[in-house]
């Protein structure tokens, strides 16, 4: 057992017992690991508070570390930068659920990736900092695929379609999961841009509709474990406005 400090982002929690929570944690150093904080939920002089595990909070933690063990405990908490808006916006709050369903169902690696775990910092702080977030989740999920070993590969992009199985580029339009047309010319617009040039790009309501439906089957098709979010109803809703 080794004593040690770690960044984490808090990816869920769920209630245990009368006073006790699970959160799992994707921390910089260790990956995806889940926590059983005792009392929390009845204890107010303890040093962790409930409030420090909303989904996507930015901690850093101090944490009993015990490789292989299946629920690790978490001596000391701080919140890291405190959101201004993410929790209490209420489409921000939308988005907030839509993107812990999405990582916890496409991120399961219980081993430090510096880079992912950067990038999930980065976008959540610029979320927080920016009101144009329309198309954020769009681009987000894009550009988490990077991470995660299936961004596309554009390299033929005279071709007219999009292969989501392969990945790839296609002239073969006809077969199955392949994307064409006005699709396909959506699609690329995501391709090659960061968060800041976000505003340079606009989608109709049924557009980004289509997109992100597009973008959840583009994960279910690379990562086997991966589960369309129960939120995303909430999320399209939200949008359709």
């Amino acid at each position: 057992m080794a004593i040690t400090s770690t960044k984490a982002i808090v990816v869920s929690s769920l209630r245990y017992s009368d006073s006790s929570l699970i959160v799992k944690l994707y921390t910089k150093q260790f990956g995806l690991v889940s926590y059983l904080v005792r009392g929390i939920l009845k204890s107010k002089k303890g040093k962790l508070k409930a409030a420090y595990f909303q989904p996507l909070t930015l901690l850093n933690i101090i944490t009993n570390y015990q490789e292989k063990k299946g629920l690790q405990t978490i001596r000391e908490a701080q919140v890291t930068n405190v959101y201004s808006t993410l929790h209490s916006d209420i489409v921000k709050q939308s988005l907030v659920m839509f993107l812990s369903e999405v990582i916890s169902s496409s991120i399961q690696e219980e081993e430090s990736n510096d880079l992912l775990y950067d990038y999930l910092e980065n976008s959540f702080l610029w979320l927080d900092s920016h009101d144009n977030i329309s198309n954020f989740h769009l681009l987000f999920l894009l550009n988490l695929s990077k991470f995660l070993g299936f961004y596309p590969d554009s390299t033929n992009d005279r071709l007219q379609g999009f292969h989501l199985v392969e990945g790839v580029y296609t002239d073969q339009l006809h077969e199955k999961d392949v994307i064409k047309g006005k699709d396909f010319f959506q699609f690329k617009k995501l391709l090659g841009i960061n968060f800041d040039t976000l505003e340079t790009i606009n989608f109709s309501k049924s557009e980004r509709g289509d997109l992100l439906r597009m973008l959840i089957r583009y994960f279910e098709l690379h990562l086997g474990g991966f589960r369309t979010p129960k939120s995303l109803e909430v999320l399209e809703t939200v949008f359709s406005r």
